[in-house]
């Protein structure tokens, strides 16, 4: 799959940004899935969660950072929770 296939394979359902930061809620058509993907403009970091069945997409879009550290994914050199 190429650069544009890829693209025009996901839907964006929602976007919010404040303070630099913007967040994302990603539909994939092809496999069906959704993530949410965060980046910030201030340091140019950014991480993208899937989704896991069962999960509110919306609760994950509205609190990525939680779910960050739930997965495990470190964020702004501070470590992921334990």
């Amino acid at each position: 799959m190429n650069t544009f296939d890829h693209l025009s394979d996901l839907e964006e359902l929602a976007h919010r940004s404040s303070n630099g930061i913007d967040v994302t809620l990603l539909w994939t058509r092809s496999t069906n899935s959704v993530s949410v993907h965060v980046h910030d403009e201030r340091t140019e970091e950014d991480f993208e969660l899937e989704v896991a069945p069962g999960t509110s997409p919306l609760a994950v879009f509205t609190h990525p950072f939680a779910y960050a550290a739930r997965q495990g994914i470190e964020y702004g050199g501070l470590p992921a929770a334990a």
